[in-house]
């Protein structure tokens, strides 16, 4: 495979498409009413699931591009306290700041000056290529979370199939 073709899919696994449904098609209409409600046996809010992603992602964004990384706390600094809230101004920063990150990680596979492959300073052998994938394998589990959540919750527009 080229590396043009391996970017190219790296992009599209970012961008969450493919066999299931990205993250802004999970995050879509959610209603103002529910950002802080717990669906019935679980720990944590829509907010709480939407921040933890923010949270790290934006900390492999950190990993791979900041030579003074420090590993945060597990799992204190990848969640919000468990009775934190947001309002819709939060909610949508959250999905915001989430997007810009992820927009972030997707111009650095997409940059053919960047070596996927090659070692980020620092680390014990870790590459782009692998934290990317860990990026999208982690969004894809917890987008596919939230959209069994809105499920759950009944927070799906009429029609939403």
């Amino acid at each position: 495979m080229d590396s043009d073709a391996l970017r190219a899919q790296l992009a599209e696994l970012l961008d969450g498409v493919g066999a299931h449904m990205s993250f802004e098609e999970a995050i879509a209409d959610f209603p103002d009413d529910a950002i802080n409600d717990r669906a019935p046996n679980v720990d944590y809010t829509p907010w709480h699931l939407v921040e933890h992603l923010r949270l790290t992602q934006a900390d492999i964004l950190d990993y791979i591009t900041n030579p003074e990384y420090v590993e945060p706390d597990w799992p204190a600094a990848y969640w919000p306290d468990r009775d934190a809230t947001a309002t819709r101004a939060e909610f949508d920063a959250t999905i915001r700041a989430f997007i810009v990150d992820k927009a972030a990680l997707r111009a650095m596979v997409m940059d053919p000056a960047r070596d996927l492959f090659a070692v980020i300073p620092g680390t014990p052998g870790h590459t782009l290529l692998r934290e990317v994938r860990i990026d999208a394998d982690h969004n894809a589990y917890h987008v596919g979370e939230f959209a069994i959540m809105r499920q759950i919750m009944g927070t799906w527009p009429a029609g939403h199939e």
